[in-house]
């Protein structure tokens, strides 16, 4: 018995989506770093303050007692150096960076795209925080090279202690941003965090020059964990259970601040 063939129908491949969360992140960072870079105040407080407070934190060190502390001049001032960058560079230029956008309706237009939240935080915070991680390794080049450094004993917790306060900065930026009203305002609501770390967090003074109970209440701060890794990664004098310590520190300080940033960060301008 004859049949007609037939001929089998070839099914349509499955539609590939257009952009990829990749891709939009992207797209909104080359935007962002194209107006990051139109900001002269912005540039000139990441890139130029960053390398000009260590300078102070070497001539305070000076009148230290330093090797009492099993501390040298390299490992004051290159973790602090690291601090003043992430400070400057990535928290409190995405202050300002979060609230004008936020104000010129920025973000409002973003979320009606295809963007999700955490890619329109993302993408606008990767030039600060590529700015904040390129000035902080160039910072502990230099340092290493001109303060007779040796390398690092464990690399590891230095780059832990990196990523960890990127990661911290950026949120807490953001959360900043939230209670910051105007452009304006966004110069003043960093100052408290940038006095407290600097102050307390370890980088113009060093933890353990403090009294112990001073010492153990600064170990809470939030950028405490950060100065703390990076110096003991590089001098090796960290035991296992301060690293643990500091670890937990960080990720406590990582999980609250993005759950901070999801609770109560604003995407329109305040009425």
């Amino acid at each position: 018995m004859s049949g007609t063939p037939t001929t089998a129908t070839p099914q349509a491949a499955p539609a590939r989506p257009l952009t990829t969360p990749a891709g939009r992140m992207a797209a909104l960072a080359r935007a962002e770093l194209t107006m990051y870079g139109r900001s002269k105040g912005t540039l000139f407080a990441a890139l130029f303050v960053p390398l000009v407070l260590p300078l102070s934190v070497a001539q305070a060190a000076d009148e230290m007692d330093l090797k009492g502390a099993g501390l040298t001049l390299g490992t004051v001032v290159l973790p602090a150096a690291i601090g003043f960058a992430l400070l400057f560079a990535v928290y409190s230029a995405l202050v300002g960076i979060f609230v004008t956008r936020r104000e010129e309706l920025v973000l409002k237009r973003l979320r009606t795209g295809e963007l999700r939240d955490a890619e329109i935080l993302a993408g606008s915070a990767l030039p600060a925080a590529a700015t904040g991680l390129l000035q902080s390794l160039l910072l502990m080049t230099g340092c290493a090279l001109l303060l007779d450094m040796s390398a690092p004993s464990a690399p590891h917790l230095i780059v832990a202690g990196l990523l960890f306060g990127l990661v911290i900065c950026v949120a807490l930026g953001a959360v900043t941003a939230a209670y910051t009203r105007t452009t304006e305002s966004a110069q003043v609501t960093p100052m408290p965090m940038l006095i407290v770390s600097m102050l307390g967090s370890g980088m113009t003074v060093p933890l353990e020059v403090l009294p112990d109970r001073i010492a153990t209440f600064c170990e809470l701060l939030p950028l405490t964990p950060v100065v703390t890794l990076v110096r003991g990664g590089w001098s090796g004098d960290l035991s296992a259970s301060d690293s643990l310590t500091a670890l937990v520190t960080a990720v406590a300080w990582t999980a609250l601040s993005v759950f901070a940033v999801r609770r109560w960060f604003r995407w329109e301008p305040r009425r």
